[in-house]
């Protein structure tokens, strides 16, 4: 994989998918800003595992859904190494309940982690990236943004959000040399999934037509691709990381 630029930033990458995405990215020689917000422990052990592999990774610790600390850390970023290359808006949370049991803060608080936070790093790093004519950006939506899900109406609206806003700023962007994507997962293994039963991860599987659930590997190695060189006239797009699922 060929990228031109030196280094990314990784939110929510102490664990799961944006670990992984971490991991993959420093192996393709990028230095890696790991982001977390209240997983130092782990953002650590991640950067650990990246210089054992002959990588280089630095830790950043801050809250994606406080503004002035996003804008504060890519200032930092820059600081440090000059320029901020590569950016994937990974962090997000859920707070499940059925829509008519929803109070207004439930709703925002989602959108809030997910959609406004990915809005301000999007945001700045244009701001950054424009100065060097340079840069991709990857959002982390999901397969419900796409197709909604009972009892997730908050994070449907936060990833379908997502979804729409990427290309928003690929079409002001484009012009700057910066490409926005978005990568939409499906069911993929985790430690949230590990702790599904048989029962349910079966019915989850029958509806994937590969029959399983995907690797973090396998979203990390998507964002590699849409950050990279390879994908230079690709921007404004959704790729579905999902086994089959949603094929529209």
């Amino acid at each position: 994989m060929k990228f031109s630029g030196k280094n990314v930033l990784v939110t929510g990458a102490s664990r799961g998918i944006g670990a992984e995405i971490a991991k993959v990215l420093a192996g393709y020689g990028l230095k890696v800003w790991i982001n977390y917000r209240s997983g130092a422990a782990e953002a650590d052990a991640v950067k650990a595992q990246i210089e054992a592999a002959g990588g280089v990774a630095a830790v950043i610790g801050f809250d994606v859904s406080d503004e002035e600390a996003f804008v504060d850390a890519i200032k930092t970023i820059v600081d440090a190494d000059g320029e901020l290359a590569y950016l994937v808006n990974n962090a997000g949370i859920t707070n499940d309940k059925l829509a008519l049991r929803m109070k207004v803060e439930d709703f925002m608080s989602v959108l809030n982690a997910n959609l406004t936070s990915a809005f301000v790093g999007c945001r700045e790093a244009m701001k950054v990236m424009r100065k060097k004519k340079f840069g991709s950006v990857v959002n982390i939506s999901s397969i419900v943004g796409e197709t909604g899900n009972g009892g997730q109406t908050n994070y449907a609206a936060s990833k379908g959000g997502v979804i729409a806003m990427t290309k928003s700023f690929a079409i002001e962007a484009a012009s700057s040399g910066i490409r926005y994507n978005s990568i939409t997962p499906g069911f993929i293994a985790t430690e949230m999934t590990d702790v599904l039963s048989e029962e349910v991860k079966s019915s989850f599987t029958s509806k994937i037509p590969m029959g399983r659930f995907g690797h973090a590997q396998e979203v990390a190695e998507a964002t590699a691709f849409l950050l990279s060189d390879h994908s230079s006239y690709i921007t404004g797009e959704t790729l579905k990381v999902n086994g089959g699922m949603n094929m529209a």
